[in-house]
């Protein structure tokens, strides 16, 4: 088994945080990325010692953003939320097994109620990621701007393209990086110059896999799946993050009604062997 897997906490969904570590430890897969709500669920000190016995890697924690807002109540709330997030997620990274700085994953947020400014709400966003560099930069986390496929731009992320993600970390320091997700960027004509757009500049912080399924359920979000099981390439993809310089987890993150009615052991099974077939020549 490849020792960059990491398997996302979402891709077995139903987990407790610490069925969720004790799944990952005992499938042998050495790294995880976890999601807020299980650490709040037993607060961050326990989720630190859960963690910290687990002996795994924390990769990434999902996930900050959402602060599209103008101006206003709303906007303060989500920044002060996200300064947590970027304390929770030292704490977890510091508890892994190799103690190294993880990714804060961001997701931007869609367009505000009436709102149909794309542009002024990717502004806001990158004001949102200025008023959190240093932040980040203190707690030695990197701010990770995840691009979503176009299809979520109007509800859960104004930044569709990884160029566009790029563009906005480029005008920070090295605590702001992107993230490539196979699921969100594999239909771009441009992806493979951006990835290494994004390698030049040191900019990679997550690289994040599963696969394109259709036909696409009715909540297009659980339209991801085990890699091998739909439409992507992988491998031009993964020659690409690697020629990038990207050396570090590789995430699955998959999001399926199916997958999250399995019982977690045979998911985390599942995930190991597709990452073994389809992903890790990639990266080789």
């Amino acid at each position: 088994m490849s020792p960059r897997l990491s398997l996302n906490q979402a891709t077995i969904k139903r987990a407790t945080l610490r069925e969720a570590l004790d799944t990952t430890r005992t499938a042998g897969i050495a790294g995880i990325g976890l999601w807020r709500e299980p650490v709040a669920e037993v607060g961050v000190d326990d989720a630190v010692r859960l963690v910290a016995d687990s002996g795994l890697r924390v990769s990434s924690l999902c996930r900050g953003g959402f602060f599209t807002a103008p101006e206003g109540e709303e906007r303060v709330v989500a920044l002060d939320d996200n300064r947590r997030a970027i304390e929770e997620t030292a704490a977890l990274a510091a508890a892994g097994a190799d103690g190294s700085a993880a990714a804060l994953v961001l997701v931007a947020g869609g367009l505000p109620a009436g709102d149909r400014d794309l542009a002024g709400a990717r502004e806001r966003v990158r004001d949102a990621i200025g008023a959190l560099e240093d932040d980040a930069s203190a707690a030695g986390v990197t701010l990770a701007i995840e691009p979503l496929h176009p299809m979520y731009a109007a509800d859960r992320a104004v930044v569709s393209t990884l160029g566009q993600a790029i563009d906005i970390a480029e005008q920070f320091g090295p605590a702001v990086g992107v993230v490539v997700d196979t699921f969100h960027v594999w239909w771009d004509p441009q992806v493979l110059e951006q990835i290494a757009r994004a390698g030049r500049g040191g900019r990679i912080a997550s690289y994040q896999v599963c696969d394109w399924i259709t036909p696409l359920p009715a909540d297009v979000l659980l339209a991801r799946g085990v890699p091998g099981d739909g439409h992507i390439d992988f491998g031009p993809l993964g020659a690409a993050v690697r020629d990038a310089g990207w050396t570090g987890d590789v995430e699955v993150e998959i999001f399926h009604q199916d997958i999250w009615d399995a019982p977690f052991a045979e998911v985390a099974a599942r995930v190991a062997v597709a990452f073994d077939r389809w992903i890790e020549p990639t990266l080789v």
